[in-house]
C-alpha cells in the first residue's frame, strides 16, 4: 500500500480523531500502520520510545497502531512560549526558540528531515495515515509549506479533505478551499469527508451532492458526532472540563495562558467521583475546591505573572486556608516554590521571578531538556507510578526532603518532587502519573474521593475501538484505503 493523509478545512476539524480511527480501523483489517504528522504546533508532548518528544496526538494515533511512539512520527514540533516565538522540536530534539518570522525562514530546510522520517515509516509499514496542520487554505503560509500540500506534493501523497459541518458552512469550507488552492495542490486532492454531524446524515444528501458537483471531488462519507471522542486525550486544553460530570468532588485546575502536557488531567476527567473545573482567566478558583491543580507551562515566569494577574495567587491562600490541597507539575511545581531563576533566558527575557512560596524549593533554568520516561513509587501511598519527565529546570531546597517519589533510576534510585511540612503541598515533575489506576485511586482516597475501579487505559483502547466501528459504520474505508499510494 501506501500513505494517505488527512487535511481539514480549518483548525479543530477532528483531523487527529480521524487519523486515529482510521489506524484502528485499519490495524483491526490486519494491516501493519502508523501514523505521522510533518508539522506539529502544541505544548501537549510525549515522550518517545526512542528519548525525545512529539505532539500527543500522535502519541495517541500511536497507541491506536498497537505501537510505541517514535519521533519519527511526528519530525517537527513547535511548542509555543509566547505570542510571537516558539521552540522548535526536530526529530525530537529541541534546536532552538525562534520568533515566526525566524521559523518561516528555516522551514523550508526541515523538509528533508520531514521526508527522511516518512520514508522510514513507509518502509517498515503497509500503511503509514497523515495528519495536516490547520488547513491548506491558509494560502498565505504555502511557500516553503511542510505540513499540508507541500509535504503532500514532494512524498507524492493523496489527500483526503475534511469538513466541520457542526460549526456550520461546511459546503463554504470544501468548495472554498479548491477555490483558493492553485491547481497542482487542488490535483491532490482525492476526495471529502464531512465530520462531526449531528442527527440524521440523510438530511445533508443535497449539499454533499452539491460539494461532490462543484469540486468535482468524490465524498467518502458523512460522519456522525461521535460522543465518546470526550473520553479519549483533548486536543487543546479549552476541551477540557466541558461535559465533565458534575456532582462529585471538585478538583479545579488553571488554565494557564501556556499550559502544558495537560494530558495529566484525562484520567481525573474520566473518574465518576471527580468534578473537573478548568478555571479560566478572569474566574475565581472554586470555594469548594478539595485540590488546585498547578498544570505543566511552557514559560514558567510569565505564566506566574499571568497568575498572579488573575488573582489566582489569593484565591490559592485561601484556599489552604480552608484546608485544601494543591499539586504542582513540572512548571507549575516550580512557581510553588520560593523563587524560579533564569540567568540564561532559556525560557525568555534572562531574570529571576518570586514564586508562590508554598514549598521550600527554588528553580534554575537551564539549557538541557530532561526526556525520560521513568518508573517510580509515590512515598506517601507506596503505589508504583509510570509516568515521564519533560523539563528544562533544576529543583531543590528543603521541601525536598520529603519526595513526592522515589524514581527507580539505577542501582540506588533518586527522590523526586517535595511535599510541605503539613503534606498539603505537593509539587512534581513527573507527568501522565494518573494514568496509573492504583496510584490514582490511592490518591484520590486520600483526598476523600472513593474509589471508582476505572481503569483508563483499557477504556482508552475501548474507545478507540468503538471510534474505529463508528467509522467504519459511517465513511467508505475501503475507499480510503484504496487510495493510499
Amino acid at each position: 500500500m501506501g500513505t494517505l493523509m488527512i487535511q481539514g478545512c480549518g483548525s479543530n476539524v477532528g483531523k487527529s480523531m480521524l487519523v486515529a480511527g482510521l489506524c484502528r480501523a485499519a490495524r483491526q483489517r490486519g494491516l501493519s500502520v502508523a501514523p505521522f504528522k510533518p508539522q506539529n504546533m502544541s505544548n501537549n508532548a510525549a515522550v518517545t520510545a526512542d528519548g525525545g518528544e512529539i505532539g500527543r496526538a500522535q502519541a495517541l494515533q500511536a497507541l491506536a497502531c498497537g505501537l510505541e511512539p517514535v519521533t519519527d512520527m511526528n519530525p517537527v514540533l513547535l511548542k509555543p512560549e509566547s505570542e510571537t516565538g516558539a521552540q522548535v522540536v526536530v526529530q525530537g530534539h529541541r534546536i532552538a526558540t525562534l520568533r515566526a518570522r525566524d521559523y518561516a525562514a528555516l522551514k523550508p530546510s526541515l523538509l528533508a528531515a520531514v521526508l527522511e522520517s516518512h520514508a522510514r515509516l513507509r518502509a517498515t509499514y503497509d500503511l503509514v495515515i497523515t495528519e495536516g496542520a490547520g488547513s491548506p487554505a491558509e494560502i498565505n503560509l504555502r511557500p516553503g509549506d511542510i505540513a499540508n500540500m507541500g509535504f503532500a506534493r514532494a512524498a507524492g501523497v493523496p489527500v483526503v479533505l475534511a469538513g466541520d459541518i457542526d460549526r456550520g458552512g461546511v459546503i463554504a469550507q470544501i468548495v472554498g478551499t479548491q477555490a483558493v488552492l492553485e491547481a497542482g495542490d487542488a490535483a491532490m486532492v482525492a476526495g471529502f469527508v464531512i465530520n462531526k454531524f449531528r442527527g440524521d446524515p440523510r438530511l445533508f444528501d443535497d449539499g454533499y451532492q452539491m460539494i461532490a458537483a462543484r469540486t468535482g471531488w468524490p465524498g467518502f462519507g458523512v460522519l456522525p458526532w461521535f460522543e465518546r471522542a470526550r473520553l479519549l486525550p483533548a486536543e487543546d486544553a479549552l476541551d477540557l472540563g466541558r461535559g465533565a460530570a458534575s456532582g462529585g468532588v471538585v478538583v479545579a485546575c488553571l488554565a494557564l495562558s501556556r499550559i502544558a502536557n495537560f494530558d495529566d488531567l484525562d484520567p481525573l476527567q474520566a473518574e465518576p467521583g471527580v468534578e473537573l473545573v478548568m478555571v479560566r482567566p478572569g474566574e475565581a478558583i472554586p470555594g469548594n475546591a478539595r485540590l488546585v491543580i498547578l498544570p505543566g507551562s511552557k514559560s514558567t515566569r510569565g505564566d506566574l505573572a499571568f497568575l498572579r494577574a488573575q488573582g489566582w495567587d489569593i484565591d490559592l491562600a485561601a484556599h489552604l486556608r480552608r484546608g485544601g490541597h494543591v499539586l504542582g507539575f513540572c512548571g507549575g511545581y516550580q512557581m510553588l516554590g520560593q523563587v524560579v531563576s533564569d540567568p540564561g533566558g532559556v525560557e525568555g527575557p534572562a531574570g529571576e521571578t518570586p514564586g508562590l512560596g508554598l514549598l521550600d524549593v527554588s528553580t534554575v533554568m537551564v539549557p538541557e531538556k530532561r526526556l525520560a520516561r521513568v518508573r517510580a513509587r509515590h512515598q506517601a501511598t507506596g503505589q508504583e507510578v509510570a509516568g515521564y519527565e519533560i523539563h528544562m529546570g533544576r529543583t531543590s531546597g528543603p521541601d525536598g526532603a520529603r519526595p513526592f517519589a522515589r524514581i527507580e533510576d539505577g542501582v540506588e534510585g533518586r527522590d523526586e518532587g517535595a511535599v510541605s511540612a503539613d503534606g498539603r503541598v505537593t509539587g512534581t515533575y513527573l507527568h501522565g502519573i494518573f494514568a496509573s489506576d492504583r496510584f490514582r485511586a490511592a490518591f484520590l482516597a486520600g483526598l476523600g474521593i472513593a474509589p471508582s475501579g476505572l481503569q483508563h487505559g483499557a477504556l482508552i483502547d475501548a474507545t478507540l475501538d468503538a471510534l474505529a466501528g463508528h467509522i467504519e459504520a459511517n465513511l467508505d474505508v475501503p475507499g480510503l484505503l484504496a487510495l493510499a499510494r
